[in-house]
């Protein structure tokens, strides 16, 4: 089994900025992408970004140039550094990864329980 562990979310104005982290643990024999979903009220889940096996990373075209993921493959880490943030990005963000948990297991999908992100106007 694979636990999420994020942290980072919070309350901030307009115009700041945000770090999320987002740790796995657990049964992991290799990972095959690491990112993020949000869902804001009444709204569906959607993709934020993802950073997928090879290193590359595809984001939500809402985020563009504002925000962007990387990860530390040592520490199972993905992290989500948001800048000019903007009201509309007011959300729960999940981390999301895909593993596989053995050596012959198919990669599987994992949520993360979520961290609330609000920005003010």
């Amino acid at each position: 089994q694979v636990q999420l562990a994020e942290s980072g979310g919070g309350l901030v104005q307009a115009g700041g900025s945000l770090m999320l982290s987002c740790a796995a643990s657990g049964s992991i024999f290799s990972i095959n992408g690491m990112g993020w979903y949000r869902q804001a009220p009444g709204k569906q889940r959607e993709l934020v970004a993802i950073i997928i096996s090879g290193g590359t990373t595809n984001y939500a075209d809402s985020v563009k140039g504002r925000f962007t993921s990387s990860r530390d493959n040592a520490k199972n880490t993905v992290y989500l550094q948001m800048n000019s943030l903007k009201p509309e990005d007011t959300a729960v963000y999940y981390c999301y990864v895909v593993a596989r948990t053995t050596v012959s297991g198919i990669p599987e999908p994992y949520w993360g329980r979520g961290t609330q992100v609000t920005v003010s106007s």
